[in-house]
């Protein structure tokens, strides 16, 4: 397939999954690095306790939360 036909399928909405070796696609900035935090036991069972009222891990509500925080600031 030619790159304009590629453009035109991709501009109208249509499906262009089948043209794409997903194999090999990769999400910049999207790599994890795993770090460790010393928090106080109060801060963790509120994590947990807010995780929890919202349906989701206690790292989930951390990454959100953290991701909120840098957004503001910036």
């Amino acid at each position: 397939m030619k790159a304009r036909e590629f453009e035109k399928k991709f501009d109208k909405g249509e499906d262009i999954s089948e043209h794409l070796d997903l194999s090999k696609a990769k999400r910049p900035g999207r790599t994890q690095k795993r770090i460790n935090v010393d928090l106080p036991e109060w801060m963790v069972r509120s994590l947990d306790e807010e995780a929890r009222r919202l349906g989701v891990t206690r790292q989930s509500i951390i990454k959100v939360w953290i991701a909120e925080m840098l957004k503001k600031a910036s």
